[in-house]
């Protein structure tokens, strides 16, 4: 798929028209278990404005979104303690896929199939513009990060870990 590929809607994309949110669209080769490392080198951009969307649950299995740097990692006891949660955990794939409606790797924090409660990791929100799954594999969309806190309702938190 070249850069210039159209991407057919999806519920991410969706989510973003009825808000009204401008965006731009970024088509790249998605590699199995790439990563965030894949995405930032075939688009040219830096690795840490790329956000990852991470499916989350706390003690009471209750499903949260975690909106991180592309290179750090989620310090789980950090945003715990953070949230006023005893644990939070990574769920499986099969689980993520249930709360959120996309599949591992193309996941979104928008038009998710369940409302959950999104945690951006307060550092994205300083960033000119950040590039985050648009809801398929081998899709980013650009936004301003304005929009993670202004429609999403995304609060801001400090649990980065440098890889």
């Amino acid at each position: 798929m070249g850069k210039t590929a159209h991407v057919s809607e999806t519920p991410a994309t969706q989510w973003l028209k009825r808000q009204a949110v401008a965006f731009g669209e970024h088509v790249y080769e998605y590699v199995e278990h790439g990563g965030t490392a894949v995405s930032a080198a075939s688009l040219g951009v830096d690795e840490h404005c790329v956000v990852k969307t991470l499916v989350m649950a706390d003690e009471t299995d209750k499903p949260l979104l975690v909106l991180m740097h592309g290179d750090c990692k989620v310090s789980t006891k950090n945003l715990a303690r953070q949230v006023g949660r005893k644990r939070i955990e990574p769920c499986t794939p099969e689980v993520a896929q249930r709360h959120t409606g996309y599949q591992v790797g193309g996941t979104s924090p928008f038009g998710t199939r369940k409302p959950m409660p999104v945690y951006v990791e307060r550092s994205v929100l300083a960033l000119p513009k950040i590039f985050i799954n648009g809801g398929r594999r081998g899709y980013l969309v650009s936004i301003v990060p304005a929009v993670l806190t202004e429609k999403l309702h995304a609060q801001p938190v400090d649990c980065a870990l440098r890889e």
